[in-house]
């Protein structure tokens, strides 16, 4: 038990709050009208969504010859958004499950958007492949189903089969993960709503949630389990998704760094993308006592630790590369830096490597508008780490009469574009009707950092430490 009388470090949440208080603040944002600001941000995310899809149906109407892919490029502008949009989703895993089985209190301001942004991710994410395919009116090939054609099979030794099935594993998780954790948040909301329509959807949605001590036993265990599920998701994910290079005999791809590099580096790209969406919504919907200055602190050197490890990987793949004494796999690094997409190659170094340096410093960590420019950065460098990886290892083979340049077609641009659409509209929706903080686990964490301590230290970060109350009107416990 916490000693009453301790002084604790600086306060989680600001301002003193209450837990009736927590409750009103949060509601207030879905109850007050969109603002010009989220009008203008969501039309303008929309528009890009349908100039997106435009470029999606004709290519699938065409053919993917509308690509600028040749014999020797393969793999380009697709499969580099496709990492990255999964390297995006990591950040939410990590956050959602990772934190929470490790105790940490400040993950509850920042858990639910985070887990937002993986389940979008992971669905801009799911697009690349399904359009890859040419075909994708028969992407339900890829299901191991008893079929009609004779010994056709899909190949279970391919990585490709297994990053289908890993993906939407993911994806099935995030979703329940997701959703779980908004069913108590879901119940307080139709409690302050007024009979009708809404609030009977809002029962439906709440599973009947009544708030009683039986009721959060069951929610906790269930929650633990499913964070228990998710975790190992963060490694295998991305970790298969890495095979689909790691098993060719390519120089660049064949190499056993591939696994661990990848996972550090969604981690990296995803927990910047879960800066610049905190920041932004910290400001507009005025959160700033709720995502702290210390929330994002914690998440920057989350993503130093991982931009550290992206550093000693690239050099570990150049030792490894001169030191194997392999000619091919020598050129292969050396084209990387010094070739005619060598420019790719320092935008990725000096995005995710040297930028992700300003992170050391606290008054930089501290500063919110440097944190922001940090992130689209490292967002930018992250996605130039995919193409390095694809098409840089790729238009230069063993046959030097083979040789082949790339350069994105208008309809793979807008396609990418189109997926950056799809995200931001889906997280504009998200934060108009759900509330973006999960209220019940930050009810959890109000006495962190208080000088007069509330609750027992072992709660702290679990979802029913303030909220197990009960019902709104029991919060007289503040």
């Amino acid at each position: 038990m916490a000693s009453a009388h301790s002084t604790l470090h600086t306060p989680l949440i600001e301002g003193a709050k209450t837990p009736a208080q927590v409750t009103k603040d949060i509601c207030a944002v879905l109850d007050r009208k969109p603002t010009w600001v989220w009008w203008a941000g969501f039309l303008f995310a929309f528009v890009v969504l349908l100039i997106g899809t435009t470029a999606v149906t004709y290519q699938i109407s065409v053919g993917i010859g509308t690509w600028g892919l040749n014999n020797t490029v393969g793999w380009a502008f697709d499969i580099t958004n496709f990492v990255f949009w999964i390297g995006i989703g990591h950040a939410g895993t990590l956050i959602s499950a990772i934190l929470f089985l490790l105790r940490q209190p400040w993950r509850t301001s920042v858990n639910r958007s985070a887990e937002a942004m993986t389940i979008f991710a992971v669905m801009c994410a799911g697009i690349f492949p399904v359009i890859h395919m040419g075909r994708p009116w028969l992407a339900f090939w890829m299901v191991p189903y008893p079929n009609t054609r004779g010994s056709l099979w899909i190949n279970f030794r391919s990585p490709l089969v297994w990053d289908f099935f890993a993906i939407l594993t993911y994806f099935t998780i995030s979703v329940i993960f997701w959703y779980l954790g908004m069913v108590p948040d879901l119940a307080t909301i139709r409690d302050r709503t007024k009979p009708g329509l809404r609030r009977r959807m809002l029962g439906w949605l709440s599973c009947g949630w009544d708030g009683n001590a039986r009721t959060w036993q069951h929610y906790e265990t269930v929650y633990k389990m499913l964070a228990g599920l998710a975790t190992p998701l963060v490694v295998s994910v991305h970790t298969i998704v890495s095979w689909d290079f790691a098993t060719s005999v390519i120089p660049g791809w064949h190499t056993t760094i591939l696994p661990p590099y990848f996972v550090a580096g969604a981690i990296f790209s995803g927990m910047a993308m879960v800066l610049t969406l905190t920041i932004v919504a910290r400001k507009a919907m005025g959160l700033e006592q709720y995502i702290t200055v210390q929330h994002i602190d914690k998440m920057c050197k989350v993503a130093l630790a991982t931009g550290c490890m992206l550093g000693l990987a690239y050099l570990t793949e150049f030792f490894t590369a001169l030191y194997s004494g392999n000619q091919y796999e020598q050129f292969a690094f050396l084209n990387r830096a010094l070739g005619p997409l060598s420019w790719c190659y320092w935008i990725m170094v000096g995005c995710n490597v040297g930028i992700s340096q300003l992170l050391w410093f606290r008054k930089v960590r501290a500063n919110l508008v440097a944190v922001f420019a940090i992130a689209i950065v490292i967002n930018v460098g992250m996605w130039f780490e995919r193409f390095v990886i694809i098409v840089i290892s790729l238009h230069r083979d063993y046959l030097p009469s083979s040789w082949a340049s790339y350069a994105p077609t208008w309809i793979e641009v807008a396609t990418f574009a189109g997926t950056f659409g799809l995200f931001f509209t889906c997280f504009l929706l998200f934060c108009r009707f759900v509330p973006v903080i999960a209220i019940s686990e930050v009810k959890g964490v109000l006495s962190v950092g208080r000088k007069r301590a509330v609750f027992p230290a072992a709660t702290v970060g679990t979802p029913s430490a303030s909220a197990r109350v009960g019902s709104e009107e029991k919060e007289v416990l503040a």
